[in-house]
């Protein structure tokens, strides 16, 4: 992994390269952030940077054996630690990373950019487990990081989730590493650093990674799936910085397209007030059963919204797919100062009442009938 693979992060990657340049490397480093954020990679990258024998222009060649041996999860220099589920027959004792050496190389390739934690129980085949770093994973990471190096200046360990550390492991690494070995180095990376033991937390040099911006999440959506710049703007704008959560809205495309023509539909019955159309429309959004109705309800709120800003001319805050912007042209013009506030409200409402069990035909016929009331206002 090199630095210029890893989405954004441009203060983040320059003050790691200053670290290596000026070999001013910390023992103990935390890269930590919200989930979501390329945090792992980052970690691969300043490894592989670490190890690199011809860095060129701030980064890792990426063609020299160490960078290769990077690549195929094979430099002699490096480690990993993350949390596992125990196999059958290994105990707190002896159960550690290296048990699913082959299942972590499936998960980084299959999640180079943003790991998945989500992906990782899935590959563990075990999705009710609660996967742990054991008092196993201590005493495999003791003898590893009391070896010599083979190729290189330094040994690095990349701890992947050390807020999963039982306390047992926790503390016979501590005085590791406060006082590890001086060709030694510690890359944690965290998805909830409050979660992390104390003292842990207060013997690393710390990194905070801040979410992606739309523009950049949009255009990753463009070039990994092809999308069109409006569409994956749109998306990217519902993901609030998460590369995972962007990738998950538009696995819920052809969901959105339904939602659309059923927004559309109730917008153009509201407005020609015909209950009968609307009473069947509510028992077909009801048919969708409690989460999915909850689903298009936010869908229709962020619709009401958008078609608002929509009409009040300031398209720069507008996230609208291309068919959602084909309509809205005609029907923003509804969505005004008299109504917004008031629609949101009853959309809101509707919601909270699915939510807590309402009946849903009564609650979805009765949101019809309130937005064939506030449409014309």
């Amino acid at each position: 992994m090199k630095f210029n693979e890893v989405l954004g992060q441009e203060s983040a990657k320059e003050r790691l390269i200053r670290m290596v340049d000026s070999d001013e490397i910390p023992h103990a480093l935390l890269i930590h952030g919200e989930a979501g954020i390329p945090k792992l990679a980052l970690a691969r990258a300043m490894a592989q940077y670490i190890h690199c024998e011809n860095r060129q222009n701030g980064d890792s060649c990426g063609i020299c054996p160490s960078c290769l041996q990077h690549k195929s999860m094979n430099h002699a220099d490096t480690y990993y630690s993350f949390p596992i589920v125990k196999k059958s027959g290994r105990s707190e004792e002896n159960a550690c990373s290296d048990d699913f050496s082959k299942e972590w190389s499936d998960f980084l390739n299959s999640n180079p950019l943003v790991e998945n934690y989500e992906n990782w129980l899935e590959i563990l085949k075990n999705e009710n487990a609660q996967p742990l770093i054991y008092k196993g994973e201590s005493v495999s990471i003791i003898h590893k990081m009391s070896l010599s190096t083979l190729s290189s200046k330094y040994k690095v360990l990349i701890m992947w989730l050390p807020e999963k550390m039982n306390a047992t492991c926790a503390n016979r690494l501590l005085k590791l590493i406060e006082e590890p070995s001086s060709d030694s180095i510690f890359i944690l990376v965290s998805d909830n650093s409050n979660q992390i033991l104390p003292t842990i937390y207060s013997r690393t040099q710390r990194i905070e990674l801040k979410r992606l911006s739309t523009g950049l999440i949009a255009s990753y959506l463009q070039d990994k799936y092809n999308l069109q710049q409006q569409d994956a703007t749109a998306v990217a704008a519902t993901a609030d910085g998460n590369i995972l959560l962007a990738e998950s809205n538009l696995a819920y495309d052809s969901e959105n397209k339904e939602f659309f023509k059923e927004f559309v539909l109730l917008m153009r019955l509201a407005y020609s007030r015909d209950l009968k159309q609307l009473k069947d429309w509510s028992e077909r959004i009801f048919a969708y059963k409690r989460e999915k109705a909850r689903r298009f309800l936010k869908y229709t709120s962020r619709m009401i919204r958008e078609n608002y800003i929509y009409n009040i001319h300031e398209q720069s805050l507008n996230y609208l797919t291309q068919e959602e912007e084909n309509f809205s042209t005609k029907f923003a013009p509804f969505i005004n100062e008299g109504n917004v506030i008031k629609m949101l409200d009853e959309i809101n409402r509707a919601e909270i009442d699915i939510a807590g069990n309402a009946n849903g035909r009564i609650v979805l016929f009765d949101l019809a009938i309130k937005i064939t009331i506030l449409i014309k206002r």
